[in-house]
């Protein structure tokens, strides 16, 4: 069931997140506006304005772009992010992640390549 809250904020300001409980499965592209946290399963593309959050549990087969993304769960596909990439403890990834920064916690699996903007020291 997909469902709406007001209680979360997002960076447009619109004070709005979309939730994918857990239980749910979309075949398909997903694309909006706004913050979305998927907690079931998507097969298929996911394209939002906001932030993205694949929780603990959640799977999504297919590229995602946001303008941040935390993954908790697993993700088999690309990351494009205009923003961070944070990748949990305990989160599987397999594809290549670009963003303005990415991080992968101890314990997070991840198979592909980074692109990210680094500063190196001189």
């Amino acid at each position: 069931m997909a469902r709406s809250t007001a209680a979360a904020t997002n960076v447009n300001g619109d004070g709005t997140e979309s939730v994918l409980g857990r239980g749910t499965r979309v075949r398909g592209r997903v694309r909006g506006d706004g913050d979305l946290r998927i907690e079931g399963a998507v097969e298929g593309d996911v394209a939002i304005s906001g932030d993205l959050a694949i929780e603990e549990g959640a799977t999504i087969k297919g590229d995602v772009q946001a303008s941040t993304v935390t993954i908790g769960g697993e993700l088999a596909g690309d990351v494009t992010a205009r923003g961070a990439v944070v990748v949990r403890a305990g989160a599987k990834v397999t594809g290549n992640l670009g963003g303005s920064e990415v991080s992968l916690e101890e314990g997070a699996s991840f198979e592909g390549r980074i692109d990210a903007e680094l500063d190196l020291p001189v």
